[in-house]
């Protein structure tokens, strides 16, 4: 129990951010309004190099506003799904 008190007590790691493309950005620009256009800060995230750290981040906290790491909520939310499927998949087969 107390390893577990300690992992959620832990500060989650950002140190990242300070590295990706998105830095000095317009932060509207990951927030468009509802049917807007996602397409300019998916090309902000096309070559950022933390971009993996950024998605893994999003989806780990349940991101469900705007873009991170290059995908939407909706996209994020297909990748949430695929891998809840195969943690069942996997645990019914052991």
């Amino acid at each position: 129990m107390s390893d577990l008190l300690d992992l959620v007590l832990q500060p989650v790691d950002r140190s990242w951010q300070h590295q990706a493309n998105c830095m000095g950005v317009d932060p509207d620009l990951f927030f468009p309004e509802r049917g807007a256009s996602t397409r300019e800060a998916k090309e902000v995230c096309r070559g950022c190099v933390v971009r993996e750290d950024c998605l893994e981040y999003a989806i780990a906290n349940g991101e469900k506003f705007g873009i991170w790491g290059g995908l939407s909520e909706r996209e994020r939310r297909k990748i949430r799904r695929r891998r809840a499927l195969e943690r069942r998949e996997h645990v019914a087969a052991s």
